[in-house]
């Protein structure tokens, strides 16, 4: 669940996910690709490299990937914590984690969130995607909360906050992504940066999830590309939904990883634009 890059050099990458125990309780591991051939498994290591938290934490019934960069010597990877909620079926923030070795294994910066609730967000905030800029400013990107349906089913768009170091967050409420007439959620934002401005994939539910699209000059403002869903669900292992779409290119082609069903109950889905 949830694949989330980290380049290592040339064509290969760690591609980080959420893997589940017999307590449905997930860990995050990773598997090794090489984009030349990016439906085949290098290296699969059996241990995770982080668990959930101790007992009471925001973090100890599972955690999940969300993003990871580079910053300086340091591997960063935000995530996602959660547990069951009391009045609500569940509770999530999102988390930092520091690696020291190259991605092999990350250390929480806090047991607390990086991202819990506030007088802008007081529900949910999970799902953060940060993108550090040559000035160094931070963005992130995060899903919140704005309302509970009833105890099983949220309401959620997506924010923006500001940093100046990539650990201590303000927000303000600034919306980033709001819903379309006939959605109930918008997930996981996944943003890159090149010289003509950003590009944010996601996913939105309405039915059932589907991945989007938007594009900003600035990061701040934000313009959905309207039109069809970016992949369409078939008759496989997507044929119910399509979320938490990555996309990498390579050699002239965008690379997308993705889940499925149940939201990826049965593993990472691939699609290839050529």
């Amino acid at each position: 669940m949830l694949p989330a890059p980290l380049h290592m050099e040339g064509s290969l990458y760690r591609i980080y996910f959420g893997g589940r125990n017999d307590k449905n309780q997930s860990h995050i591991g990773y598997a090794v690709i090489d984009m030349t051939r990016p439906e085949k498994i290098l290296e699969l290591p059996k241990n995770p490299v982080l668990a959930p938290g101790r007992l009471g934490t925001f973090d100890d019934n599972g955690v999940l990937p969300s993003c990871l960069i580079r910053h300086g010597n340091e591997i960063y990877m935000y995530y996602i914590g959660f547990k069951p909620g009391g009045t609500t079926r569940m509770d999530l923030f999102g988390g930092l984690a520091i690696s020291n070795d190259g991605g092999e294994s990350f250390v929480r910066w806090s047991e607390a969130p990086i991202i819990e609730r506030s007088r802008a967000n007081p529900l949910i905030n999970t799902a953060p995607w940060i993108v550090e800029d040559e000035k160094g400013g931070w963005l992130m990107y995060y899903v919140a909360g704005v309302e509970w349906i009833h105890a099983d089913l949220p309401r959620y768009n997506i924010q923006i906050a500001t940093s100046i170091d990539g650990k201590n967050w303000n927000r303000d409420g600034k919306v980033a992504i709001d819903f379309a007439a006939d959605e109930n959620a918008l997930a996981r934002p996944y943003v890159t940066k090149n010289e003509n401005g950003f590009h944010m994939w996601f996913s939105s539910k309405g039915e059932y999830y589907l991945p989007r699209q938007a594009t900003s000059k600035d990061g701040l403002n934000w313009t959905r590309i309207n039109g069809e869903p970016v992949l369409k669900p078939s008759e496989g292992p997507d044929k119910e939904m399509i979320c938490y779409p990555m996309i990498l290119k390579h050699a002239g082609k965008e690379i997308m990883y993705y889940n499925g069903n149940a939201y990826g109950k049965d593993g990472l889905c691939l699609a290839v634009k050529e």
